[in-house]
Protein backbone atom coordinates (compact mmCIF):
# COMPACT_ATOMS: atom_id res chain seq x y z
CA UNK A 1 0.00 0.00 0.00
CA UNK A 2 1.14 3.27 -1.27
CA UNK A 3 2.03 5.44 1.96
CA UNK A 4 0.86 9.16 2.14
CA UNK A 5 3.40 11.92 0.69
CA UNK A 6 2.20 14.29 3.35
CA UNK A 7 4.39 14.82 6.41
CA UNK A 8 2.74 15.10 9.77
CA UNK A 9 2.32 18.37 10.97
CA UNK A 10 5.26 17.94 13.73
CA UNK A 11 7.49 16.12 11.79
CA UNK A 12 7.05 13.07 13.53
CA UNK A 13 8.67 14.19 16.46
CA UNK A 14 6.65 14.83 19.90
CA UNK A 15 2.95 16.17 20.18
CA UNK A 16 2.62 19.90 19.39
CA UNK A 17 1.87 21.53 22.91
CA UNK A 18 -1.64 22.98 22.52
CA UNK A 19 -2.32 19.13 21.24
CA UNK A 20 0.01 17.52 24.46
CA UNK A 21 -3.16 16.30 26.96
CA UNK A 22 -0.47 15.47 29.59
CA UNK A 23 0.82 19.17 29.41
CA UNK A 24 -2.98 20.06 29.31
CA UNK A 25 -3.81 19.05 32.16
CA UNK A 26 -0.78 20.00 34.02
CA UNK A 27 -0.62 22.69 36.34
CA UNK A 28 1.37 24.64 34.05
CA UNK A 29 -1.58 24.43 31.47
CA UNK A 30 -3.93 25.88 33.89
CA UNK A 31 -4.17 29.13 32.07
CA UNK A 32 -4.72 27.71 29.17
CA UNK A 33 -7.97 25.80 30.27
CA UNK A 34 -8.86 28.73 32.12
CA UNK A 35 -8.32 30.98 28.56
CA UNK A 36 -10.86 27.75 26.67
CA UNK A 37 -13.99 28.43 29.14
CA UNK A 38 -14.09 31.58 28.09
CA UNK A 39 -12.99 31.69 23.98
CA UNK A 40 -14.88 28.27 23.37
CA UNK A 41 -18.71 29.84 24.76
CA UNK A 42 -18.19 33.09 23.22
CA UNK A 43 -17.42 31.13 20.10
CA UNK A 44 -20.29 28.86 20.32
CA UNK A 45 -22.77 31.91 21.21
CA UNK A 46 -21.85 34.34 18.65
CA UNK A 47 -22.46 31.45 15.98
CA UNK A 48 -25.66 30.67 17.26
CA UNK A 49 -26.58 34.50 17.61
CA UNK A 50 -27.23 34.65 20.71
CA UNK A 51 -27.51 38.46 21.69
CA UNK A 52 -28.26 38.20 26.21
CA UNK A 53 -29.89 36.36 28.10
CA UNK A 54 -32.27 36.27 31.07
CA UNK A 55 -30.50 34.09 33.47
CA UNK A 56 -32.65 31.47 36.11
CA UNK A 57 -31.15 30.77 39.48
CA UNK A 58 -32.14 28.60 42.18
CA UNK A 59 -31.91 25.03 44.30
CA UNK A 60 -31.21 21.77 42.34
CA UNK A 61 -33.38 20.20 45.20
CA UNK A 62 -36.54 21.66 43.95
CA UNK A 63 -38.44 18.60 42.02
CA UNK A 64 -42.08 18.58 40.34
CA UNK A 65 -42.98 16.53 43.00
CA UNK A 66 -41.27 17.56 46.50
CA UNK A 67 -42.41 20.23 49.31
CA UNK A 68 -41.57 23.29 47.16
CA UNK A 69 -42.90 22.03 44.08
CA UNK A 70 -44.72 25.51 43.55
CA UNK A 71 -41.28 27.09 42.68
CA UNK A 72 -40.56 24.08 40.15
CA UNK A 73 -43.63 25.19 38.49
CA UNK A 74 -43.79 28.61 38.43
CA UNK A 75 -40.23 28.65 36.66
CA UNK A 76 -41.24 27.00 33.77
CA UNK A 77 -44.56 28.88 33.47
CA UNK A 78 -42.07 31.88 33.74
CA UNK A 79 -39.47 30.92 31.23
CA UNK A 80 -42.22 30.01 28.93
CA UNK A 81 -43.38 33.24 29.39
CA UNK A 82 -40.30 34.75 28.64
CA UNK A 83 -39.30 33.23 25.71
CA UNK A 84 -42.46 33.86 24.67
CA UNK A 85 -41.52 37.40 25.01
CA UNK A 86 -38.16 36.90 23.51
CA UNK A 87 -39.94 35.03 20.36
CA UNK A 88 -42.15 38.09 19.54
CA UNK A 89 -39.05 40.39 19.64
CA UNK A 90 -38.21 42.21 16.20
CA UNK A 91 -34.47 40.77 16.13
CA UNK A 92 -32.03 39.12 13.79
CA UNK A 93 -30.30 37.69 16.83
CA UNK A 94 -31.40 35.80 20.00
CA UNK A 95 -32.76 38.59 22.79
CA UNK A 96 -33.24 37.79 26.28
CA UNK A 97 -32.89 34.07 25.76
CA UNK A 98 -33.52 32.08 28.72
CA UNK A 99 -29.92 30.93 30.46
CA UNK A 100 -29.72 28.66 33.75
CA UNK A 101 -26.86 26.60 35.27
CA UNK A 102 -27.74 23.92 33.38
CA UNK A 103 -28.47 21.16 36.10
CA UNK A 104 -32.00 19.89 38.01
CA UNK A 105 -34.37 21.84 40.08
CA UNK A 106 -35.04 24.97 39.50
CA UNK A 107 -32.64 24.99 36.27
CA UNK A 108 -34.21 22.15 34.65
CA UNK A 109 -37.68 24.11 35.18
CA UNK A 110 -36.58 27.02 33.70
CA UNK A 111 -34.77 25.60 30.09
CA UNK A 112 -38.34 22.73 30.04
CA UNK A 113 -40.72 25.88 30.31
CA UNK A 114 -38.46 27.87 27.09
CA UNK A 115 -38.71 24.40 25.60
CA UNK A 116 -42.40 24.32 26.26
CA UNK A 117 -42.87 27.34 24.07
CA UNK A 118 -40.89 26.30 21.42
CA UNK A 119 -37.88 28.40 22.31
CA UNK A 120 -34.40 27.23 22.61
CA UNK A 121 -32.34 27.95 26.17
CA UNK A 122 -28.94 27.81 27.32
CA UNK A 123 -27.39 25.87 30.41
CA UNK A 124 -24.19 26.51 32.01
CA UNK A 125 -23.54 23.24 33.57
CA UNK A 126 -20.79 22.23 36.16
CA UNK A 127 -18.91 19.52 37.30
CA UNK A 128 -19.58 19.11 40.95
CA UNK A 129 -18.71 15.50 42.92
CA UNK A 130 -21.90 14.41 42.88
CA UNK A 131 -22.18 14.37 39.40
CA UNK A 132 -24.24 17.43 38.05
CA UNK A 133 -25.54 16.51 35.17
CA UNK A 134 -27.13 18.50 32.20
CA UNK A 135 -30.95 18.40 32.35
CA UNK A 136 -32.64 17.26 28.92
CA UNK A 137 -34.64 20.01 28.09
CA UNK A 138 -30.89 22.13 26.49
CA UNK A 139 -30.24 22.30 22.83
CA UNK A 140 -27.14 20.71 22.35
CA UNK A 141 -25.11 23.38 20.59
CA UNK A 142 -26.26 25.86 23.72
CA UNK A 143 -25.46 23.26 26.74
CA UNK A 144 -21.55 24.19 28.03
CA UNK A 145 -19.74 22.16 30.97
CA UNK A 146 -17.43 24.28 33.04
CA UNK A 147 -14.70 23.50 35.73
CA UNK A 148 -13.90 26.71 37.03
CA UNK A 149 -17.15 28.72 39.09
CA UNK A 150 -15.50 31.45 38.74
CA UNK A 151 -15.59 31.00 34.47
CA UNK A 152 -18.94 29.87 34.59
CA UNK A 153 -20.23 32.84 37.48
CA UNK A 154 -18.55 35.36 34.34
CA UNK A 155 -20.88 33.82 31.65
CA UNK A 156 -23.68 34.52 33.67
CA UNK A 157 -23.01 37.94 34.40
CA UNK A 158 -21.85 38.76 30.72
CA UNK A 159 -24.87 38.37 28.80
CA UNK A 160 -27.62 38.78 31.43
CA UNK A 161 -29.40 42.04 31.18
CA UNK A 162 -31.46 40.31 34.60
CA UNK A 163 -31.81 37.68 36.85
CA UNK A 164 -34.39 36.00 38.42
CA UNK A 165 -33.60 34.24 41.73
CA UNK A 166 -35.92 31.74 42.87
CA UNK A 167 -34.96 29.99 46.89
CA UNK A 168 -31.98 28.25 46.79
CA UNK A 169 -29.03 27.28 49.33
CA UNK A 170 -25.29 28.47 49.16
CA UNK A 171 -24.31 28.15 45.33
CA UNK A 172 -27.97 30.45 44.74
CA UNK A 173 -26.80 32.63 47.36
CA UNK A 174 -22.95 33.18 45.97
CA UNK A 175 -24.50 33.73 42.89
CA UNK A 176 -27.13 36.38 43.56
CA UNK A 177 -24.36 38.00 46.01
CA UNK A 178 -22.14 38.14 43.43
CA UNK A 179 -24.39 40.37 40.84
CA UNK A 180 -25.72 42.22 43.66
CA UNK A 181 -22.23 43.22 44.36
CA UNK A 182 -21.52 43.88 40.93
CA UNK A 183 -24.78 46.34 40.71
CA UNK A 184 -23.76 48.14 43.76
CA UNK A 185 -20.22 48.87 43.15
CA UNK A 186 -21.68 49.89 39.29
CA UNK A 187 -18.57 47.45 38.33
CA UNK A 188 -20.85 46.78 34.69
CA UNK A 189 -21.57 49.36 31.78
CA UNK A 190 -25.08 48.55 32.34
CA UNK A 191 -27.79 47.45 35.22
CA UNK A 192 -28.99 43.75 35.70
CA UNK A 193 -32.69 43.77 36.66
CA UNK A 194 -32.38 41.42 39.81
CA UNK A 195 -35.79 40.02 41.15
CA UNK A 196 -35.53 37.83 43.94
CA UNK A 197 -38.61 35.03 44.04
CA UNK A 198 -40.60 33.96 46.69
CA UNK A 199 -40.42 36.84 49.15
CA UNK A 200 -41.55 34.79 52.26
CA UNK A 201 -38.31 32.97 51.71
CA UNK A 202 -35.87 35.60 51.25
CA UNK A 203 -36.93 37.78 53.60
CA UNK A 204 -36.82 35.10 56.05
CA UNK A 205 -33.44 33.99 54.86
CA UNK A 206 -31.54 37.70 54.59
CA UNK A 207 -32.54 40.10 56.83
CA UNK A 208 -31.89 43.42 54.42
CA UNK A 209 -33.20 45.98 56.83
CA UNK A 210 -30.90 44.83 59.72
CA UNK A 211 -27.95 45.48 56.94
CA UNK A 212 -29.24 49.21 56.40
CA UNK A 213 -29.62 49.34 59.97
CA UNK A 214 -26.43 48.08 61.07
CA UNK A 215 -24.31 50.50 58.35
CA UNK A 216 -23.32 47.76 56.21
CA UNK A 217 -25.34 48.90 53.05
CA UNK A 218 -26.79 52.02 51.97
CA UNK A 219 -31.05 52.53 51.85
CA UNK A 220 -31.01 53.16 48.24
CA UNK A 221 -28.95 49.54 47.86
CA UNK A 222 -32.23 47.98 48.63
CA UNK A 223 -33.66 49.65 45.07
CA UNK A 224 -31.05 47.19 43.39
CA UNK A 225 -33.17 44.43 43.47
CA UNK A 226 -36.99 43.99 43.90
CA UNK A 227 -39.34 40.74 44.98
CA UNK A 228 -41.91 38.89 42.76
CA UNK A 229 -44.69 36.25 43.97
CA UNK A 230 -46.34 35.10 40.44
CA UNK A 231 -44.69 34.52 36.67
CA UNK A 232 -46.73 36.96 35.41
CA UNK A 233 -46.02 39.56 37.91
CA UNK A 234 -42.21 38.94 37.44
CA UNK A 235 -42.65 38.77 33.50
CA UNK A 236 -44.58 42.60 33.98
CA UNK A 237 -40.99 43.69 35.93
CA UNK A 238 -38.74 42.57 33.54
CA UNK A 239 -40.72 43.86 30.73
CA UNK A 240 -41.17 47.25 32.74
CA UNK A 241 -36.99 47.21 34.04
CA UNK A 242 -35.03 46.22 30.70
CA UNK A 243 -34.29 47.71 27.29
CA UNK A 244 -35.64 46.15 24.65
CA UNK A 245 -33.79 48.19 22.01
CA UNK A 246 -31.20 45.70 19.92
CA UNK A 247 -27.60 46.19 21.01
CA UNK A 248 -24.51 46.57 18.85
CA UNK A 249 -23.17 43.40 18.80
CA UNK A 250 -23.87 39.36 19.04
CA UNK A 251 -22.60 38.67 21.95
CA UNK A 252 -23.73 41.79 23.81
CA UNK A 253 -21.18 41.26 26.40
CA UNK A 254 -21.28 43.11 29.13
CA UNK A 255 -18.26 45.68 29.82
CA UNK A 256 -16.04 46.39 33.36
CA UNK A 257 -15.91 50.24 33.96
CA UNK A 258 -12.41 51.37 35.61
CA UNK A 259 -12.98 53.77 38.64
CA UNK A 260 -12.22 56.48 36.23
CA UNK A 261 -15.72 55.23 34.03
CA UNK A 262 -14.07 54.34 31.38
CA UNK A 263 -14.72 50.51 30.04
CA UNK A 264 -12.22 48.36 29.95
CA UNK A 265 -11.92 46.47 26.81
Amino acid sequence: MARSSTPPPNGGGPPLAYRNQDFLDSDAGRPLRILAEYLQPFDALRKQRVRDTIVFMGSARIDPDGPFARYYTEARELARLVTGWSQSLQSDAQHFLVCTGGGPGIMEAANRGAADAGGRSIGLNIGLPHEQRPNPYIPEDLCFEFHYFFMRKLWFAHLARAIVVFPGGYGTMDELFELLTLAQTRKLDRPIRILLYGPDYWKELVNFDALVRHGMISREDLELFSFVDKPVEALHALQQGIPSEPAPSTPALAKSTTPRGRHDR
